[in-house]
């Protein structure tokens, strides 16, 4: 039976004593089957209710709203107190794993007293012998320590195996539950039962290092599985092959592995490794995953070096996982590899000494893919636009994958390179096999054939300094407009899709709008699935075979500033407007990789060593970053890769129109990223226009123009030649700003007090409509002197309020417009300056 207040005291045959309604289990049951179509039904679905069920006809309509107000406010209760109860699991496991930790630590400590007294006296009574205080001497007992002895070829017969996996196992936990290396906690990392786990990194260890414990929602056995698929999760895996696998006595499993990782730049060549894999279950049911490189072996099997790729080294690694008290496990990751930093140029070093960023792509990455999993088999039933979500994990792990094979070009997919035009800054590659071109040549509902006789793939690097990726990789997915062309991207999705197809031309129309449509995102927003649409217009009649709308796949990551060692990567491919999930794909994008600050202490010029090959402007302009080197510089290396389908008859022609784009890219991005640079101050925007011989002319039409209409000058002195013209404008402490006579006119030009104004940048500033950061009283000034401006070329405003890009109140004193005219004496834009401005 099931009791219900009543405060009426009436009711019928149901009221117990004039305070209940008891309902019998026929009633209840009626009642879950409406609160399970409907949790909150109206007050005539409640009434329907009554005339269907007689059962229910001799209780009030208000009791039966009580019952479903207190049915909801059960449900909400159920769910908190499961909400808490998981919390409570999450936090008990963390505590455990806490408690390890600094048993660990007070072990640590306790070994680093006892060595630390035994140095003391050993340094004493030599002090009291000898007294050598030679370079030698000193040198030689500071790096004792760090000497690693060159051991002899181990035995890799079945024996000698089982041998070496168990020293791995013995090694690798204590890694991970010992004091073996000496753990620091991850910068930004904090515990939590929010957190993805502990994650600390090595320091003055052999090689790079990072460890994780968490928890994650599978069971071991599953958890096992998932990791050892490394190339579902790990993105630089290219492929694992597995060569051999023995049986052990305990029932454990070697198996012996050939693993490949792509080169995350075109700068640095591939890595390999040859391994050792061992799973075994230790004697409290734990299970382990240990693996380490058997680059130092005979008597057994072995795997040649392969041609451009470094055999680097795994030493000890794996998984411990346990299973938890309450469901899931908690697992513990150790990564420790030598990935031969000698092998490439010394500025991108960095880039494998660095244990944070072997952390965030390695260990980080394994914990969030589990947690990521595990989300997904407790929300079975979630999908997104029709899809679930392993499904579109399938296609973000599509792209990363087809940009890493067109950035590496490896001979074995079939790509060769072409000859260059003279210059090597871009790198142009050519796949014309058949199994590559399988994928792509499909054919479509429209009925045209599928032509395309090879895959075309353009890439390059550039060094970039004082720009955090986050922010960069940001402002290139928010502003396409600033370095995309619209006629290569209606042209790579004519050539992804059908043939034959020309060469873009002025016949392909612009793009309006960019539209954003989210998919999915993981669980951590680190990274992002959507697809672009990119909403054209101006197309002629005829050019029906040309879409109006374009869509991209897009992946983006890598956009928090505060994750310290992360990649920032924006890669895209065109698809159908289908979005089938067998469509082709040819990803193209970016990649950003921070290289950590350093501190110059040699000539500047050795940074521009990556750059300095790369134009900025059409007449091949070099923009120096001189002005960037010093202490604490913040270096990033940025790759791009762009792939095109071709017709074989038009390869020159392709790889001249990429080699071009790939520049303009480019020059583009060198551009925005001095604009968005932090460190570079306001000289950057200068330089920019300084850069470009049109600002240099904008400035001296702005002068003369405003003197023909006022009668007096703009500028004080008598300024002369267009540099000193172009930095007395930009010097100039009034706000002025140029506007297009478009019908929606927007900013094209602004010296450094207007961008102060606006509170934005040069990259930025066309974005910002004149009308958005007028208020009322100012458009409609604006209006009514727009004519005048027009036909005598000059107008005075009275004081007001405009707002700057992101909101802020700005009053000024006065404001003056006039008309700017061009070499023919007609109207090129208008200009506005903003005399006295101030922000409120």
């Amino acid at each position: 039976m099931m009791a219900m207040s009543c405060k009426d005291g009436k009711g019928g045959a149901g009221l117990d004593n004039g305070k209940y309604v008891r309902y019998t289990p026929e009633q209840v049951e009626a009642l879950e089957r409406l609160y399970h179509e409907c949790p909150k039904p109206s007050s005539l679905r409640r009434q329907q209710l009554i005339r269907e069920c007689p059962i229910l006809s001799n209780i009030d309509p208000k009791q039966i709203k009580v019952w479903f107000q207190n049915r909801r406010c059960r449900e909400k209760q159920r769910k908190e107190a499961s909400r808490l109860q998981a919390v409570n699991r999450k936090l008990n496991a963390m505590n455990k794993l806490l408690m390890e930790e600094n048993d660990r630590l007070q072990k640590q400590v306790s070994q680093l007293v006892y060595e630390n007294g035994y140095y003391r006296q050993h340094t004493q009574d030599k002090g009291l012998t000898s007294k050598d205080t030679s370079c030698e001497s000193v040198v030689t007992s500071g790096q004792q320590n760090r000497l690693v002895p060159q051991h002899p070829p181990r035995d890799a017969s079945p024996a000698g195996l089982l041998s070496i996996a168990e020293e791995t196992l013995t090694e690798f936990l204590s890694k991970a539950v010992g004091t073996a290396v000496e753990w620091v906690q991850m910068p930004g990392m904090k515990p939590g039962p929010d957190s993805i786990g502990i994650v600390a990194i090595s320091h003055g260890c052999t090689g790079v290092a990072a460890r994780a414990c968490g928890l994650v929602g599978l069971e071991p056995t599953r958890v096992a599985e998932i990791l050892k698929d490394r190339p579902s999760w790990f993105r630089e895996c290219r492929a694992v092959d597995v060569l051999n696998v023995l049986p052990t006595a305990n029932g454990g499993t070697i198996e012996l592995l050939y693993m490949q990782l792509y080169a995350p730049t075109t700068l640095a060549p591939a890595r390999d490794f040859w391994l050792l894999r061992y799973t075994s279950v230790m004697g409290d049911g734990s299970l382990v995953v240990c693996e380490r490189s058997l680059n130092n072996t005979q008597n057994g099997p072995s795997v040649p070096h392969v041609p451009n790729f470094v055999r680097a080294e795994i030493l000890p690694s794996g998984y411990l996982i346990r299973l938890c008290e309450g469901g899931g496990s908690i697992i513990h990751i150790v990564d420790h590899m030598d990935l031969e930093p000698r092998n490439v140029p010394e500025v991108l070093r960095p880039l494998y000494e660095s244990s944070t960023m072997l952390a965030q792509k390695t260990t980080m990455a394994a914990l969030r893919h589990l947690r990521q999993i595990a989300q997904e088999v407790s929300q079975p039933n979630v999908s997104y636009w029709g899809r679930r979500p392993a499904a579109l994990r399938a296609l973000g792990l599509k792209l990363n994958r087809g940009f890493n094979e067109a950035l590496n070009g490896f001979v074995d997919e079939g790509w060769s390179p072409i000859g260059n035009d003279g210059t090597d800054d871009v790198t142009v590659l050519v796949n014309s096999s058949p199994d590559k071109l399988m994928a792509l040549n499909l054919a479509y509902a429209n009925g045209f054939p599928a032509v395309n006789n090879g895959i075309l793939c353009a890439k390059a690097s550039m060094l970039l300094q004082n720009v955090p990726p986050a922010v960069l990789l940001r402002f290139l997915r928010e502003h396409r407009s600033e370095w995309a062309d619209n006629n290569i991207d209606a042209y790579s999705a004519m050539a992804a899709k059908v043939g034959p197809c020309s060469l873009p031309g002025a016949r392909i129309g612009n793009f309006t709008n960019q539209v954003v449509l989210p998919l999915a995102h993981t669980i951590e927003h680190e990274e992002l699935l959507e697809v672009i649409k990119l909403e054209g217009f101006a197309h002629y009649p005829e050019d029906t075979i040309i879409p109006r709308d374009i869509f991209l796949l897009q992946l983006c990551s890598g956009t928090d500033e505060n994750a310290v060692g992360t990649s920032a990567e924006l890669i895209f491919a065109p698809i159908d407007a289908s979005f089938a999930d067998e469509a082709p794909v040819l990803p193209s994008g970016f990649r950003i990789i921070p290289l950590g600050s350093t501190k110059e202490t040699s000539s500047p010029n050795r940074t521009l060593d990556l750059a300095s090959a790369l134009d900025v402007g059409p007449a091949g302009t070099k923009l120096s970053t001189d002005h960037l080197a010093g202490d604490g510089t913040t270096r990033s290396v940025m790759t791009i890769a762009f792939q095109f389908a071709f017709e074989s008859h038009l390869q020159d022609n392709v790889a001249a129109m990429a080699r071009q784009y790939v520049r303009s890219i480019v020059a583009s991005v060198q551009r925005v990223a001095l604009a968005l640079s932090p460190n570079v101050g306001s000289h950057c925007g200068l330089r920019l226009q300084l850069a470009n011989p049109e600002a240099s002319t904008l400035a001296r039409w702005i002068l003369q123009s405003y003197r023909c209409f006022s009668g007096s000058d703009l500028l004080k002195s008598n300024a002369e030649g267009s540099d000193v013209v172009l930095k007395s404008l930009w010097h100039h402490s009034d706000a002025i700003l140029c506007c297009s006579l478009k019908s929606v006119p927007g900013f094209t030009f602004a010296n450094q007090a207007g961008l102060d104004m606006l509170e934005t940048t040069l990259v930025a500033l066309q974005d910002i409509a004149l009308e958005k950061i007028l208020d009322d009283d100012g458009r409609k000034a604006l209006c009514s002197e727009f004519p005048l401006i027009i036909e005598q070329g000059f107008a005075c405003f009275q004081g007001g309020i405009c707002s700057s890009s992101m909101g802020r109140p700005v009053s000024y004193e006065r404001a003056v417009a006039w008309k700017v005219l061009n070499e023919e004496e007609t109207a090129h834009c208008i200009c506005f300056m903003f005399v006295n401005w101030s922000f409120i």
